[in-house]
């Protein structure tokens, strides 16, 4: 990308309208023409900067472009808005000094964008953090609220500002934001009530009804539809590329990020749709008995929700509509009101109350954003204000509107050449006053107190009498016919009684911008800007906390007789105020410019920009600023843009770089009247001295491109040549070689040949000799078998006769042996253990082997199928066997519990969370885990107890709430006993002296019988010193109570009470089982 260290490298047109020449009207309108088709939007005046609408997108606001203007020079780059915003910044950060930004341009030419992208650079190169993040976002957020409620659609521009604002932006020490105060003037009230053809009412409206909730629309009982409104025109409802209900979000969002509160957020709403509501109020015509005319509501229902939603009494606002109370001292006059009149006092409620809130609004933001801190604060102020305006029909706004225009055109003037005379002043350079147009006059016609045409107007007004608007121009005529500046059909000068173009209800006034025709009608109604009492305190009777703080004049106890200051009288106030504010801040303009009327881009209408270059008086801008010296600049920058056009300053100057300006000025033999030193820079009268010393800059770069295109070439051709020069040795070396290598491929392919046919001819030398031996060898060998196989026979024909019958018996038993194993091959049985099967022998003399196979195989198999066994269920084979050997053909209950694993532990005792606290207790690794009866000898009933088995001991615990109720040691047992039967009783023995004896042996009745004794068994053993626990298998054993045995004794018996075993105690002596038999 090509980098810029001027203005004036590859420049467009001309960037600097100061360096214009020839300077002409035409010659303006042409080089804003040509940049403008070139997509160079800003051209400089000096220090202001024309802005071109270019109504698109162009890629010149990007964060890049932020960088790239970021502390730069202003003249260092081309025009662009940035830079004007980087100077202001710069001096009120580095210098101290409070700064202004004064944005004008009428309707459409993109006032409010810039000052939108004035707002977003300053925020953008300021500093970060979350206090100074959080006030930014708060100041840029509070545009698209005033958007909202101040802006609307007009035939010139989509999103048209319809007030005049002005931010001071406050900044700490450090160049941070610390928050900011918002100014508003003029807002375009009649608007609401009334709007051109081909326009909107205020966005807010219609955002409202396209974004809002269908709940937030039944609250504040609206309809979505435009046309239930009367104060909404329809022709222009839906606008290209605006999207009223994504706006509507924005704005909700913005309010909040700005600081309103939900429920003022909701008063605001609340008062929008009040507004809406009184615009369909009408009236009809209705005669009283003594022949006065007065108005009814025709249909109280839109009052009747407008006075709900505002909290108002219906009966009072209703009365306010119909009846005018006039106070004079003691005395109160009321009087009806004609349709007419209602009408004008709905439509000033409306007015007065959609500007009161848009005032409250303004004052709502400033609480938000103004800065915390008490500390003395940098300013940079932002000035958004209509331009000057001559439209064809031109009433009061106009007038107030070009006034303040005339104010800021006197300001600038002066402020300009301040600057100037300032700046020659600091540089030493003598300074000489310069002729030009001072508008003073033009406002003092305005604003003079006794005879100016504000002053006359509000005397007017308040005259009593009959006031109108015709009798204010008879005053005008009479005052200032001979005003230099008014013009008037009716008035004295005699000039004007010919000139048809000057209606007889009109007056004239020659602004600097030029002559406007202005038409009398309403002047004095929207100087007056009345609100009849009555509805100012019906208002302030509402209940809507909002309403009261807007209308304060309709408190009853501080009535106040006065009338209330006229519209022209506040705006000469806020604009003297605004005058006042501006002239102690350093002033940086930017004038707007519409290039079409159509909204289009690409388009560029001579006439209309040359209409608007002369209101905005930027022909006389451009002459105050060449009245002096047309270019300036400091010594090191021109010293280094110009130093090439001197042998003596090229390339490089060693002294200080005023005396190489000068040395450079001397050898180029510039007359010394064209320019002029100061102190750190040098000043040039005349464009035409700059554009030759760019001529000649030009022609000595063309010259030294020339020399540097030599030089490069030559090197390049040089290091061409040595690249091809060592390339060709390289290529040359790798050739050689190459070459090298085919010869000595061909002499080694051509040995290798030799070689193989000199091998070849002594391998076939050898094989033949090899061969012949061979061949000897085979004969000899071949004469010996013959001959011994001839001794053989011989010696075999004797032998054989004798051997004969035993080789053959050899044979045959040979034959049927493999015979008999190949059979056994194919039928041999599976390789279950339990399969029995075995094939049959064939032979009897094989009877033992068959056997002996038999019984191997069978091994055999059952160690394959014992190798497949884990250890888990090894050892369950294990405690299998066991029990068959403990059981087997002694235990009738044994059969039926073959089949049935072993599970150990029933309860899943460790799992459980309701035997937590009994697993808790039990230290050692719980075996077997089961619910067993324990046999009382009293009754021989059962009671539940958890039976647990370990590696040391046996617990009985309660079932229910798992206290351990017994735990035996396993060494403590001397012998378990059961019965021959299908029962599951089993008795536990302890021996006699044991510290568990005490309370006797315990007999327990359980399903799992079979499972528990064998791992009783297995585990008493290494716990009783490797003694067996003893098992008794009886049908009648004896058991110790405490002190008493009992004999227990097992019968067979008829089932009863569903096939169960029953224990019945028959003596003291005796507990008697009742076994079912089994069929």
């Amino acid at each position: 990308m090509e980098v810029k260290t001027s203005l004036l490298d590859n420049m467009i047109g001309v960037g600097d309208m100061v360096l214009l020449e020839p300077l002409s009207e035409d010659t303006f309108i042409e080089n804003l023409k040509n940049r403008f088709d070139h997509n160079e939007i800003y051209t400089y005046i000096g220090s202001v900067v024309i802005s071109m609408n270019p109504y698109r997108s162009l890629p010149i606001f990007t964060p890049d472009k932020v960088e790239e203007y970021r502390n730069r020079n202003f003249y260092e780059l081309s025009p662009h808005i940035y830079a004007l915003a980087d100077e202001a910044y710069r001096s009120l950060r580095d210098q101290d000094k409070d700064q202004c930004i004064l944005i004008t341009g009428e309707s459409g030419a993109g006032k409010t964008e810039a000052s939108k992208l004035v707002m977003s650079y300053v925020a953008a190169v300021c500093g970060k953090g979350q206090e100074v993040n959080k006030v930014k976002e708060q100041l840029l957020q509070s545009n698209p609220v005033l958007e909202a409620f101040g802006n609307a659609k007009t035939v010139r521009n989509d999103n048209s500002s319809r007030f005049g604002k002005y931010m001071d932006i406050e900044f700490d020490f450090k160049g941070d934001p610390l928050g900011g105060v918002i100014s508003n003037y003029l807002l375009e009230k009649s608007r609401v009530v009334k709007q051109p053809r081909g326009e909107r009412n205020f966005h807010v409206f219609y955002q409202l009804l396209s974004g809002a909730s269908d709940d937030t629309l039944k609250k504040l009982k609206l309809d979505r539809d435009f046309s239930k409104y009367n104060y909404l025109s329809l022709d222009s409802a839906a606008v290209n590329g605006l999207d009223d209900a994504a706006n509507f979000r924005t704005v909700r969002n913005a309010m909040q990020i700005v600081g309103f509160m939900e429920d003022e957020v909701q008063s605001v709403l609340e008062l929008v749709a009040a507004v809406l509501k009184l615009g369909n109020i009408e009236f009809k015509p209705e005669s009283r008995c003594n022949g006065t005319d007065e108005s009814r509501i025709k249909d109280k229902n839109d009052l009747k929700e407008m006075c709900e939603l505002l909290g108002i009494e219906q009966s009072v606002l209703e009365r306010a509509f119909s009846y005018r109370t006039v106070e004079a001292k003691l005395e109160k006059v009321s009087t009806t009101l004609n349709v007419s009149q209602a009408y004008y006092a709905r439509d000033a409620l409306a007015k007065n109350l959609y500007s009161r809130l848009f005032s409250w609004l303004v004052t709502r933001i400033n609480e938000s954003i103004k800065a915390q801190t008490k500390a003395r604060h940098k300013v940079m102020g932002v000035l958004d204000i209509y331009g000057f305006e001559i439209f064809e029909d031109n009433s009061f706004e106009q007038f107030i509107i070009n006034y303040c225009n005339e104010k800021l055109q006197q300001i600038f003037i002066e402020l300009t050449l301040r600057e100037e005379q300032e700046e020659y002043v600091r540089e030493g350079i003598e300074w000489t006053n310069i002729e030009y147009f001072n508008n003073a006059i033009i406002c003092d016609l305005i604003e003079n107190h006794q005879n100016g045409i504000l002053a006359m107007l509000d005397e007017e007004c308040l005259r009593p009498g009959t006031v109108t608007d015709e009798t204010f121009l008879d005053k005008l005529n009479t005052i200032c016919a001979e005003h230099q500046h008014f013009e008037s059909r009716l008035s004295k000068n005699s000039k004007f009684l010919t000139d048809h173009s000057l209606p007889h209800n009109c007056f004239r006034i020659q602004h600097y911008a030029g002559k406007v025709l202005y038409r009398v009608e309403g002047f004095v109604d929207k100087n007056n800007d009345l609100l009849y009492r009555d509805l100012s305190q019906a208002m302030y009777k509402a209940n809507h906390s909002l309403i009261k703080q807007l209308f304060p004049e309709g408190n009853p106890a501080k009535v106040n007789l006065k009338r209330p200051p006229t519209a022209g009288f506040q705006f000469k106030a806020s604009v003297g105020t605004l005058m006042r504010n501006l002239q102690t801040k350093n002033p940086n303009y930017i004038r707007c410019i519409k290039p079409n009327d159509k909204k289009a881009s690409h388009i560029f209408t001579e006439s209309l920009v040359c209409h608007q270059v002369r209101y905005l008086g930027l022909m006389e801008n451009v002459r105050v600023r060449r009245a002096g010296y047309a270019f300036r600049q400091a010594y090191e920058p021109c010293l280094e843009r110009y130093k090439m056009l001197c042998k003596r300053t090229w390339p490089h100057w060693r002294g200080p770089a005023r005396e190489g300006v000068e040395v450079l000025m001397s050898d180029l033999q510039v007359p010394a009247e064209e320019f002029s030193y100061g102190r750190s820079k040098i000043f040039i009268r005349n464009p035409r001295t700059l554009f030759f010393l760019e001529e000649r800059r030009r022609q000595c770069l063309q010259d030294l491109a020339t020399l540097i295109q030599k030089i490069y070439r030559g090197w390049k051709c040089r290091s061409h040549f040595l690249l091809l020069k060592k390339s060709q040795i390289v290529v040359a070396a790798w050739y050689r070689r190459y070459a090298q290598q085919k010869k000595y491929q061909k002499i080694k392919s051509a040995t290798t040949v030799v070689q193989s046919y000199t091998r070849g001819w002594q391998a076939r030398k050898l094989l033949r000799e090899l061969k012949y031996q061979k061949r000897c060898e085979e004969a000899v060998t071949t004469i010996a078998a013959f001959w011994h196989g001839t001794q053989v026979r011989r010696e075999y024909r004797k032998f054989f006769r004798a051997n004969a019958g035993k080789k053959i018996y050899d044979f045959t038993i040979q034959r049927i042996m493999q015979k008999y194993f190949l059979g056994l091959k194919s039928t041999m049985p599976s390789m279950s253990p339990i399969d029995k099967s075995w094939p049959t022998r064939p032979y009897r003399f094989l009877d033992e082997t068959h056997t002996e196979l038999r019984r191997i195989f069978h091994l055999w198999r059952c160690k394959k199928y014992r190798s497949q066994f884990t250890e888990e269920k090894k050892a369950v084979y294990e405690e299998k066997l066991e029990a068959s050997e403990i059981f087997k053909d002694k235990k009738a209950l044994y059969p039926s519990s073959v089949s049935q694993p072993f599970k150990g532990d029933y309860l899943e005792i460790s799992k459980n969370p309701k035997y937590q606290k009994l697993n808790s207790a039990v230290d050692e690794k719980v075996l077997l885990a089961d619910v067993v009866n324990k046999i009382n000898r009293a009754n021989g009933k059962g009671t539940a107890r958890i039976f647990l088995l370990t590696k040391k001991s046996v617990v009985l615990a309660d079932q229910k709430t798992g206290q351990v109720k017994a735990s035996v040691p396993l060494p403590d047992l001397s012998s378990v006993s059961v019965s021959t039967q299908t029962d599951g009783f089993f008795a536990l023995k302890l021996k006699e002296g044991s510290a568990s004896a005490v309370k006797g042996d315990f007999l327990l009745s359980s399903e799992h019988l079979i499972e528990i004794i064998t791992k009783l068994h297995r585990t008493g053993a290494p716990a009783a010193d490797s003694n067996q626990l003893n098992i008794d298998i009886s049908d009648e054993f004896l058991v110790q109570f405490k002190h008493d045995k009992v004999c227990v004794k097992f019968i067979q018996a008829a089932p009863k009470n569903g096939n169960n075993v029953s224990c019945k105690r028959k003596n003291n002596r005796l507990l008697e089982v009742s076994v079912p038999t089994t069929a």
